[in-house]
């Protein structure tokens, strides 16, 4: 059964920009009250007024970073107190580390997992209570095609993007039986500020990494808005997975077809699949 969107809450994590900015337009199309959460206040007035613009759903803004505990157990009442229930959380805000294991700093994994992965935890904490009482609910955590597959130069990355996954498919077992369901996001290659707003890892040449990034841009080739309308009819359908592009697609089919060998081919094709990113470092690397 589709879930109705019309008179929702959702509320919609790294809101200010990119794919979550889009899910936020077309889910206030949808009738949907929205809670817009990002560290970047700038970008949610932006996004606001954009909705406003174009739509009457009511809508609130909640400049909070994810890597603060108390900012994510503060969320629940600011939202209740606007709205008055939730019905769909999506998970949405990411961050990238540019460079090989071997360069990163005594904080850089922790950085990337506090925001990647426990941001997702603790919003889980805060909001499943208020989610469990509503007769339909849903809960979107945005993985990536590297939470499908290993990709060398992204070591922290996809460490938690398969820690998400791995946490929302076993969560998604035991809430059997709940009106609450769980969507799990794989984006490829998406047209978003992730990968220019990427940090670089202490050890890694700033040069190097820049030159990465940016032939790590070129393969980013599906539209925010786009990938926005794929996440909001997973989550309307209550799927429990969702492929962004024809690049999460092939990496997919490959992991299922060749669950060992497929990392020599993700190896190799790095100049067509996102692995690019470890390539370009690696060759720009002096």
């Amino acid at each position: 059964m589709k879930l109705s969107l019309d008179g929702a809450v959702a509320v919609i994590t790294g809101a200010a920009s990119g794919m979550g900015a889009e899910l936020a337009v077309r889910m206030a199309a949808k009738g949907c009250r929205l809670a817009l959460v990002d560290r970047d206040a700038a970008g949610l007035d932006s996004v606001s007024h954009r909705i406003a613009a174009q739509h009457r759903a009511p809508l609130t803004t909640h400049v909070a970073d994810l890597a603060d505990h108390a900012a994510i157990a503060a969320l629940p009442d600011d939202v209740l107190a606007a709205h008055g229930k939730v019905t769909v959380l999506v998970s949405n805000a990411g961050v990238a580390l540019a460079g090989p294991f071997d360069d990163y700093g005594p904080d850089d994994f922790e950085w990337l997992m506090d925001i990647n992965f426990w941001a997702g935890i603790r919003l889980t904490t805060a909001f499943l209570p208020h989610l469990k009482r509503a007769p339909a609910a849903q809960i979107a955590y945005t993985s990536s095609v590297f939470g499908i597959v290993g990709v060398p130069g992204n070591v922290a990355y996809c460490a938690s993007k398969f820690a998400i996954r791995g946490f929302a498919e076993a969560l998604r077992q035991e809430l059997a039986g709940t009106g609450v369901g769980i969507t799990i996001i794989h984006p490829g290659g998406v047209n978003t500020a992730i990968a220019r707003s990427a940090r670089v890892a202490r050890g890694t040449d700033a040069a190097a990494a820049a030159a990465g990034l940016v032939q790590f841009e070129k393969l980013l080739r599906t539209p925010a808005d786009k990938a926005a309308a794929a996440i909001l009819d997973g989550i309307e359908r209550r799927r429990n997975r969702v492929l962004i592009g024809a690049d999460a697609r092939v990496l997919d089919w490959i992991q299922r077809l060749l669950p060992v060998g497929h990392a020599k081919l993700v190896t190799r094709q790095a100049s067509f699949m996102p692995s690019s990113l470890a390539a370009q470092l690696t060759r720009a690397r002096p």
